[in-house]
């Protein structure tokens, strides 16, 4: 069930907040909604295993990548190699 909230934020702060949600595919809705879901798992995921390891606890608590709902993964991955192999012929040739 979803619930309104207003809230008091700082004009800039929220114009902001809006370009970024819109460069991310998202509403400001939904990023403050995985802010406050993300900050609220971290004292649960702390508070709940005292017995992982630190380092195991710090990559538990790093905040989720919010990725363009239009992101394509193979793309991404294709340009990279394209890019790298093309510093690689660029570099040998000769």
């Amino acid at each position: 069930m979803n619930t309104k909230l207003t809230l008091t934020i700082n004009d800039a702060v929220i114009k902001r907040a809006k370009s970024y949600a819109q460069k991310q595919g998202r509403s400001l809705s939904a990023l403050i909604e995985n802010y406050l879901m993300a900050i609220t798992q971290k004292e649960e995921i702390v508070a709940k295993d005292d017995k992982l390891s630190p380092l195991i606890k710090s990559l538990m608590l790093r905040p989720k990548v919010d990725l363009p709902n239009d992101y394509d993964y193979k793309k991404e991955l294709e340009k990279i190699k394209d890019e790298k192999y093309q510093k690689y012929l660029k570099n040998n040739e000769g």
